[in-house]
């Protein structure tokens, strides 16, 4: 066949085929993957609208008749020991499947994170594992109309499977930890900084602090609960303004959401009296060795990063269109050198 004149529409290239229009636009979007559609009928759809001079960019609609061989993975950042051991997980996981794995890391921003999900579709990546992203629907979306597998990590969606941290029990479980330490437990000798209100991880761990406080009947105000984001010169402000306001009182107990909460805290306290922190009761919802040394009291929460990546291939080679499980992931609490062992639960 050569060329027409007039611009081939799909319902030519059904005709010449003798095969329904709605299998040619199945073909041409990618999403013959998820139908019952063979590869030899997909090949030669996409033969034949070439020869007919049907114009469609068949890598940046994400098509993949051959197999590319890359796994393609998406983090906020490598700052902190979290994201970072769950790249350095994907990658051996990837590679021990004979797949070259590519990571990239979106500095929590929108934008980025789609534009970086639509450049990784482009170049045909086999999978693509979304974490910590701030809109994983739209790219579950996205990674489906290219007939591409996506997998949620650290955040849950209705679009893809997910796997998660379960937050809520951790969280339960450090503030418990956290309340047997205070001469006193009570809202006004506790504190939560960091994270953002309406991510999926934050909301968890708050109602987890909400069940351990109502486990022991103590009530608890909103005004506790600080979700002032991920940035440590911001959460430091944050901090320093509430210790000007408290004339320089530390709380007895201080939740940091975080590792980046952590550093805030640290940064905040840095030119306040150098005994107040060595008072506090300190949990922090994330690990890291050098934290872990610091000579306070500490008590932190190690999410299992192998087992949240691990599931996450799992569910990859049951992946089915239409069922998304979400899979919760024990986290363990962990103490700090100087912290006194409590953690018998």
């Amino acid at each position: 066949m050569t060329p027409r004149a007039n611009k081939t529409t799909i319902y030519d290239i059904a005709t010449a085929m003798r095969i329904s229009p709605s299998t040619v636009s199945i073909v041409l979007a990618g999403r013959w993957h998820n139908r019952r559609i063979s590869e030899d009928t997909a090949n030669r759809v996409l033969a034949t609208a070439e020869s007919m001079g049907y114009s469609v960019n068949l890598k940046a609609r994400g098509l993949r008749l051959q197999q590319s061989g890359l796994a393609g993975m998406i983090i906020p950042h490598y700052r902190n020991r979290f994201f970072a051991g769950l790249a350095e997980s994907f990658e051996i996981e990837a590679r021990s499947r004979g797949l070259c794995p590519i990571v990239v890391s979106t500095q929590r921003e929108a934008e980025t994170e789609f534009s970086t999900a639509t450049t990784l579709v482009a170049h045909q990546v086999e999978f693509l594992f979304v974490a910590g992203v701030n809109d994983p629907l739209k790219i579950n979306k996205l990674c489906a109309d290219a007939g591409i597998r996506s997998i949620n990590i650290d955040l849950p969606g209705d679009e893809a499977p997910s796997v998660v941290s379960d937050n809520r029990d951790a969280a339960r479980k450090l503030t418990d930890v956290m309340l047997d330490k205070m001469r006193s437990p009570n809202a006004a000798s506790f504190k939560f900084f960091g994270g953002n209100a309406h991510d999926n991880a934050t909301m968890e761990r708050i109602a987890g602090v909400r069940d351990a406080f109502s486990a022991r009947g103590y009530p608890l105000d909103d005004d506790v609960f600080d979700c002032c984001g991920y940035q440590p010169p911001i959460i430091a402000g944050v901090i320093s303004g509430f210790l000007d306001r408290e004339g320089d009182r530390m709380p007895e107990a201080i939740f940091a959401n975080g590792i980046t909460a952590l550093e805030g805290l640290l940064e905040a306290s840095a030119s306040r009296d150098a005994n107040a922190l060595n008072r506090c009761i300190i949990g922090c919802y994330d690990w890291d060795p050098f934290a872990a040394s610091l000579p306070l009291d500490i008590t932190f929460v190690r999410q299992d990063v192998s087992a949240l990546i691990h599931e996450g291939f799992r569910l990859l080679d049951d992946f089915t269109v239409g069922a998304y499980p979400t899979t919760r992931i024990p986290a363990q609490l962990r103490a700090g050198p100087a912290s006194e062992d409590v953690l018998t639960r």
